[in-house]
Parts: C-alpha cells; structure tokens; sequence
C-alpha cells in the first residue's frame, strides 16, 4: 500500500477530499458541487457549511486505504491577514481531528496555495515550486495574476501583482451564465457555447500595471443579450473579454517578471482563454481541467512537500 497524505478542501463550492503519493505521483480526488437553487448565482456561507458539514465524510469514506503520512487542510481563501470564509471551519475541524487520532502532522495552508500546488502537479512543473514564477488564479471569486516564491514556511508565497480591481472573472462569467439561464457555476457550460460559435474579438478592457475593471463589462453582455443576439456570441463575447485582459495583463507582468507562468482556478479550464494564452505568452503550464477547479489534490501535494520538509 501506498504512503499517503490526505488533502481537504471545503472552498464555497465544492467540498473536496484527496490523497496524494508522492513516490508514485498517484492521486485521487473525491470532490462534489454544493448545491444552489435554480436561478441564484451564490451561496450563502451559512449554507455552505452545513453542506459540507453533512457530505464531507462521503468524500473520505470514498478513498482508498492505507498509510496516512500527514493531514493537509486549507484554512481560508488567500494566506493574507484577514482572509476568512466560515465555510473552510468544516474541513478544518475534520482534519485537525483526524490528524490528532492518526498522530500525524497537520499542515494548513490557503485554498489560493492549493489551486497553486494542483496546477504545478497537474502540469508536471512541480519544480516550479522551488523557485519564482508567475501564475494566474481565475477563479468564481478571485482574479490575481501572483508572482510566487518558496516562502520561509516552506509553502507558496503568493503576492497579488496584477488582476481585477472590482468583479471577478468568475463573477463575470456566472452572471452572463445567468442570462442564459444557465447552471450555477457558469464556466463549463458558458464554455461548451462559446466554443460553438466563430471567433470574435470581444471588449478589450484597459489594463496598467497589469490591473483591470471587468465591472463595466456586464454592461457589455447584458446589451448584447438584450439586442437578441444568440447565446453562443453572448458567451463568446464574455470569455475573449475575460481573455484580453488575461493575456494583457500577463504581457505587462513579464516585462518585469521574466519567469514561467503556471494558469490554475476553475476559470482557466475555459478553452477559449487557454487557447488565447497558448497563442499570445511564451512559458505558459496549465492544470489539467480536472484539476483547474476547486479541489484537495494541491493541499495534499502540500501536505506531502511540508512533511519531507520538516524531515531534514
């Protein structure tokens, strides 16, 4: 049986368990969608965390058995002071007890980390995390362009160098999502349209120091909307928009930042704004889409990467 280190995730909208071999590289996520109501494009906190009150055991129970080295859990969004979502306290207390009862380390980190970890493993640039690079974090509820580096802790410091000023690019997408009357969150299904339909330029937000305002772009796809036109231009519209600024921004940050640039979040699993950074940036990994999304595997991969760590 495998050594392995178990990761949990309880972010807004998914609850997500993993474990992770780092001999091997195997993996394995057990991970689901909360719930929201037809036509609501959130969730409150309080909700969010009875559901992964009630399914979180689910996930673990559905992984397989062996050896727990270490218990990894990410505590809040960004590992920034004051960065708190009560939704985490139910993984957080799930993994401090498991890892009191196993007599293993706990290691915390952010969910920001994890997304990072996951993309690095997913796109086989896990050495990306022993030196400074770039990565975008596009997330429902985050849009950072990071320069990250080997912190003194030993996990990623994440410093924000560029990104949205206002909405989110995953805010964006769910709320043209909604227009179409489609599924909470948006981006999978946005996507399958949009790549249906002929390319077009989209809006070209104004981007400095590679920051921009995505906030006047719904005024944007809500006009589109209204003039009738059809829900694939509607989508196409809103994720070459989202890809401008993207691919802008990173332009502006590496030349000041000549690195690598790694794309994790669930934002980035769109094919339309990967196959726009594939064409415009040079030294660009992705996640895998599996693991572009909310999940434990990076949390996991941390645990595994802290405990070596701590050995020496």
């Amino acid at each position: 049986m495998p050594d392995w280190f178990l990761g949990i995730d309880t972010s807004n909208y998914r609850t997500s368990a993993a474990v992770y071999d780092p001999v091997s590289g195997v993996w394995q996520n057990e991970g689901s969608l909360l719930d929201v109501p037809e036509g609501a494009i959130g969730l409150r906190q309080s909700d969010a965390l009875f559901q992964h009150t009630v399914r979180l055991h689910e996930k673990i129970e559905a992984l397989p058995q062996g050896a727990v080295r270490a218990v990894g859990i990410s505590t809040r969004p960004r590992a920034v002071e004051g960065s708190y979502m009560p939704c985490f306290l139910a993984g957080e207390s799930v993994a401090r007890s498991a890892a009191h009862l196993l007599s293993v380390p706990l290691v915390a980190c952010s969910h920001q980390q994890g997304h990072v970890a996951a993309a690095a493993l997913s796109a086989n640039r896990l050495d990306l995390l022993d030196r400074p690079f770039l990565a975008w974090h596009l997330s429902g509820g985050t849009t950072e362009l990071l320069l990250v580096q080997p912190g003194a802790d030993g996990l990623p410091d994440c410093a924000c160098v560029g990104g949205t000023t206002d909405l989110s690019a995953g805010q964006l997408i769910d709320r043209a999502g909604a227009l179409l009357g489609l599924p909470f969150p948006s981006g999978a299904a946005l996507d399958k349209l949009a790549v249906g339909t002929l390319p077009q330029a989209g809006y070209a937000p104004k981007v400095s120091g590679s920051r921009f305002s995505l906030s006047g772009m719904q005024n944007q796809v809500l006009a589109l909307y209204e003039r009738g036109e059809p829900s694939e231009t509607v989508a196409r519209f809103t994720l070459e928009t989202v890809a401008n600024a993207v691919v802008k921004a990173t332009g502006q940050a590496r030349r000041q930042y000549a690195y690598p640039v790694l794309c994790a979040g669930g934002v980035m699993a769109s094919e339309i704004v990967r196959t726009r950074m594939r064409q415009t940036v040079e030294d660009v990994f992705f996640a895998d889409p599996v693991l572009s999304g909310d999940n434990a595997v990076g949390v996991a991969v941390l645990a595994a990467r802290q405990y070596e760590r701590n050995k020496t």
